[in-house]
């Protein structure tokens, strides 16, 4: 029977590192939006319950620019590095 010690010593492998496939980013200081979706979301909520409710028989959905601006999130958009950028491969590590 083979040593295992020699065996697995060969077959050990270091573990890779993950890279983003796209070097997308937030455009502004904010890491993430998810405080204002959540809220966005309860409104929503709130308003379509409340509607179903009150059974109203003109009952439409309502659009999202009538119960939340969505320019006053915390994140305004995304910016897209060329691979031209010095910030290329900063914004493609995870």
């Amino acid at each position: 029977m083979p040593s295992m010690s020699s065996k697995g010593a060969e077959s050990r492998q270091t573990m890779s590192r993950s890279y983003k496939h796209n070097a997308i980013t937030g455009w502004t200081t904010a890491k993430s939006e998810k405080e204002d979706k959540r809220i966005h979301n309860r409104r929503f909520r709130r308003r379509t319950c409340s509607k179903l409710i009150k059974e109203t028989e003109d009952y439409l959905d309502p659009l999202p620019d009538e119960i939340t601006n969505i320019w006053n999130f915390a994140k305004d958009g995304k910016i897209r590095y060329s691979p031209d950028s010095p910030y290329y491969r900063k914004m493609l590590r995870k």
